[in-house]
């Protein structure tokens, strides 16, 4: 999804064609497993981190290419709204200092971000659905200026047989969202953290399964969007408007559930070959361009892979030297709200993650996909507070589980993953003290609006300030600042 195209409109060839190459490609994906053909490269991090640009007042400001063209920096690129941007950072072995310099690149790339934004009058703010958003403001009106935007705002249109997207959420005080909308810019409403972890081919299915089990307790720690259009929702409503903004599923099938384009999944794995092979066979084609890249890249693969987003998404890459690896994309936590936080979250999923996939007996063996699946609604409408079931069925809200029990497994991992120990301390001690105050980003944000009223540009005015002071969210208060 990240590449620019020529073309916004595609004829029936062009799907043939795509077809054609997205099915040699995946036969060629099979073959690399099978010849044991895949890097064992491993553990390697990465991050995106999805943000906005908000003016002075707090509000979305639509000027991401001029940001863009101020900031010339490769590695921060545009999003599917004119006020989102996306930040990357190189991708760091986890061992030894890892984590701290993923740490220290993205706030490099934060503080020039931020320079840039001053010069232009605006800030940049990374949480998960900005409080001041409007119905508004997600129209295509202020869509990114590139082809791709509009040729997949085209194709969804075209799959839904231009049926409006319905919204409609319940929220757990009480309040219901519902509203439908026309176009795919509802998207632009949901930004987050995404993590990556590069895995060797022979333990890949193992850390697919365990990100999927894991996905719960990181959606429920890092929540940080409790507010859509002025109404207190989910503590992660991203997770239920990313899903309906692109509410087109895949072809229908005697011997399988319909899935949605946004989707946890059907099921763990054995092999990430299954995901892949579920991509061609089951999801028609978005963007059917013909690519030049060689076909020993897959390039037809991965940028139809690209278009399927799982909250757990296998993803292959190269490496330096060309040889193709797997990558798994954690996509539950939402953005924000501090870079302190953010690292923390990443702290506490790859540690967790590290020790389900070491686990003596595989942990998908103890908890059915299914009961994965509803801790992780769960976990994304109540936050820490959810009760929710966990290996061999022993319940407990979420917030108790992960003071209890995982932020021990989070260290096991981490040393697992030769993660210095004093690193990992101060990363996990943060994670530990957000759940024994119970104050995500979410909480904070409904404690700011109880004590202050529906001031939602005030509320992300505030909440700006406090994340450029860049303390833990747990630590921060309700005074008003601005």
């Amino acid at each position: 999804m990240g590449q620019d195209i020529a073309s916004t409109h595609f004829s029936a060839a062009d799907f043939d064609r795509f077809g054609d190459r997205l099915h040699a490609e995946t036969t060629r994906l099979d073959a690399l497993f099978a010849r044991q053909a895949l890097s064992r490269r491993e553990p390697v991090a990465g991050l995106e981190l999805e943000a906005w640009l908000v003016d002075a007042t707090g509000r979305p400001a639509p000027r991401n290419e001029e940001f863009l063209d101020r900031l010339d920096a490769p590695e921060v690129v545009t999003e599917l709204a004119q006020f989102n941007i996306e930040l990357n950072v190189p991708p760091r072995p986890l061992a030894g200092n890892g984590l701290a310099l993923l740490a220290r690149d993205l706030q490099a790339t934060w503080e020039r971000c931020q320079s840039v934004a001053r010069a232009m009058d605006l800030r940049v703010v990374s949480i998960g659905i900005l409080p001041t958003l409007t119905d508004a403001h997600l129209s295509l009106a202020h869509i990114s200026n590139r082809p791709r935007y509009h040729a997949l705002n085209e194709q969804v249109q075209r799959q839904r047989q231009g049926r409006p997207l319905r919204l409609d959420i319940e929220g757990t005080d009480g309040q219901h969202l519902l509203t439908e909308h026309h176009d795919v810019m509802l998207e632009a409403g949901a930004t987050s953290l995404q993590a990556h972890l590069q895995i060797a081919p022979e333990r890949a299915a193992r850390a697919y399964n365990a990100s999927v089990i894991a996905a719960a307790p990181t959606v429920a720690i890092g929540a940080n969007s409790p507010y859509l259009f002025g109404q207190a929702l989910w503590h992660e409503t991203r997770i239920a408007l990313f899903e309906q903004s692109l509410a087109i599923g895949t072809r229908a099938r005697t011997d399988h559930a319909r899935l949605m384009r946004v989707t946890f999944g059907s099921g763990y794995v054995q092999s990430l070959a299954e995901c892949f092979r579920e991509n061609d066979e089951l999801f028609p084609s978005l963007l059917p361009l013909a690519l030049d890249e060689p076909a020993a890249k897959l390039p037809h693969l991965r940028l139809h892979n690209g278009t399927i987003w799982r909250w757990i998404r296998p993803l292959i890459g190269f490496d330096d030297d060309g040889t193709p690896h797997l990558r798994i994309e954690h996509r539950p936590m939402g953005a924000g709200p501090t870079i302190a936080d953010m690292i923390a979250n990443l702290a506490f999923y790859y540690g967790l993650a590290a020790c389900l996939i070491e686990a003596p007996i595989a942990p998908e063996t103890r908890l059915p996909f299914a009961q994965a699946r509803s801790n992780f609604y769960a976990a994304a409408r109540f936050g820490l507070a959810a009760d929710v079931c966990w290996l061999d069925g022993d319940h407990a809200r979420i917030g108790e589980l992960v003071i209890d029990t995982l932020l021990d497994h989070a260290r096991d991992g981490l040393a697992t993953l030769g993660v210095d120990a004093a690193l990992a301390e101060n990363w996990l001690d943060i994670v530990e003290a957000r759940a024994e105050s119970g104050q995500t980003g979410a909480v904070w944000q409904r404690r700011f609006i109880t004590a202050n009223g529906p001031d939602f540009a005030g509320l992300t005015r505030e909440y700006a300030a406090r994340q450029a002071e860049g303390a833990p969210v747990h630590t921060w208060d309700l005074q008003r600042r601005t």
